[in-house]
């Protein structure tokens, strides 16, 4: 599974709202297991389809962090929030499409998800604390939207200089 290059912000492929997966096919099946091989070798516990240029409404997760613990992959094609908890919590936010940058963002504690698996089974599982968060976080790229669209507008600006000096010093490397 070849590990796939993770676009940095700003892109404007990370702000595309996505498409829906009309058809699992064994293309896009590869597509879901070079997004985990890639999620993993960052290492992250998340990734979008738009955050390696494909923009279908396609997201990886796997919110275990324990590296003695088994890993516990979901792919879901098409996912969709059909229910929040009323119930917030923070957590202090990363993205692999934003290299060492972190904020707290406030989410629902809890989400109803419905979505369809590789085998092209509609799934719905309910999901909480860290688990939620991240489903959430990987939604929101396939919406366009990324965690630091959740902040202040000053401190947005600063990270988004930030990933643009990074992005010339990668360029000139």
């Amino acid at each position: 599974m070849p590990i796939r290059p993770i676009l940095i912000h700003p892109d404007p492929r990370l702000k595309t709202v996505c498409a829906p997966v009309s058809d699992i096919t064994d293309e896009l099946r590869r597509l879901a297991d070079d997004m985990l091989a890639t999620m993993y070798d960052a290492p992250g516990i998340g990734l979008a389809a738009p955050q390696v240029g494909i923009t279908q409404r396609l997201i990886v997760v796997d919110a275990i962090k324990d590296p003695q613990a088994e890993p516990r992959p979901i792919t879901m094609f098409n996912p969709e929030i059909v229910a929040a908890s009323d119930e917030r919590s923070t957590y202090e936010e990363g993205c692999l499409s934003l290299p060492e940058q972190y904020a707290e963002v406030e989410r629902p504690t809890e989400v109803t998800v419905k979505w369809i698996d590789p085998d092209g089974t509609e799934r719905q599982q309910d999901f909480d604390a860290l688990w939620a968060t991240v489903i959430q976080h990987e939604i929101d790229h396939l919406d366009g939207v990324l965690f630091i669209d959740y902040l202040k507008p000053l401190k947005r600006q600063m990270i988004t200089r930030k990933m643009q000096k990074l992005k010339r010093e990668r360029a000139r490397a």
